[in-house]
């Protein structure tokens, strides 16, 4: 597949999961954020292209990365073709010595291909990195430290959390699954909507987001997310521009926060009294 190919396919792909939506079909936004969750490290349209061609896959690399590995990529298997960024900058013969700032600016996308591991044969993989120990302590933590006050009140009830511009209160007694999945939507809402962006979007793309994200964070380190995710649907205005953005945005909030949780967990593992 080449880069034009690759383009229409993520273009084509995009449309996809927008007329899902539109036609209240929630479990397709589910299955794509259960790929991002895997994949929390490649971009929304990256993972758009993964999820198409091979949801189910696991973990990815190139043809060199499975070799390092001691693994080979079997005959005959159809890679999954991603857009990789080229960074530099097209220059003349005529061009002198690029700038620093020039020599780091992506100018394009290339098609290039990875294989999900299933399509591999060889040395027997370590097992999968995985948050371990107590992410919903962690995740406290990264709240603290965006000076975000935690509280706890059983007056918002029903509601499971609330937020107020640097402030989130949660219901009582959650169950840990619970602390962990609403403490995660509400942190999505104060790292999100508390600008610009809260008046450039409804209530609706707000919510699902918040919820998007916690899906995420909750599928990445293993927790049951079916029960915690709520059934919003209604993801954008009407246009692929918009759908994008909020793709976008879950996906890089998503990704602080688990980097936070797993910077949070290798401070633990590196601490003197381990």
């Amino acid at each position: 597949m080449n880069t034009e190919q690759a383009k229409q396919l993520s273009e084509t792909a995009l449309t996809r999961l927008m007329t899902a939506l539109e036609e209240g079909q929630s479990e397709a936004l589910k299955q794509y954020l259960a790929v991002m969750a895997r994949f929390r490290r490649y971009s929304w349209g990256n993972v758009l292209l993964i999820h198409s061609q091979r949801p189910e896959a696991s973990r990815v690399g190139g043809y060199h990365f499975w070799l390092k590995l001691g693994r080979h990529v079997r005959r005959g298997e159809k890679g999954i073709a991603i857009l990789a960024p080229m960074v530099g900058r097209k220059r003349s013969s005529d061009d002198e010595e690029l700038a620093e700032a020039e020599r780091g600016r992506v100018f394009g996308f290339k098609a290039c291909h990875v294989w999900d591991v299933s399509q591999t044969d060889g040395e027997r993989l370590a097992e999968f990195a995985a948050v371990k120990g107590d992410p919903q302590g962690r995740l406290v933590q990264f709240v603290a430290s965006q000076n975000i006050a935690l509280e706890y009140d059983s007056a918002i009830a029903p509601a499971r959390g609330m937020s107020s511009g640097g402030k989130i209160t949660l219901l009582p007694d959650l169950s840990p699954a619970e602390h962990l999945a609403t403490l995660a939507h509400e942190c999505a809402h104060e790292m999100l909507h508390r600008g610009e962006r809260r008046k450039e979007t409804t209530h609706t793309v707000r919510e699902t987001e918040a919820e998007a994200v916690a899906f995420v964070v909750c599928a990445a380190i293993g927790l049951d997310v079916n029960t915690a995710s709520s059934d919003y649907v209604q993801l954008h205005g009407g246009d692929k521009t918009t759908l994008a953005e909020s793709l976008a945005t879950i996906q890089q909030t998503a990704s602080v926060i688990l980097q936070a949780i797993e910077r949070c967990e290798t401070a633990a593992a590196d601490s003197p009294a381990n």
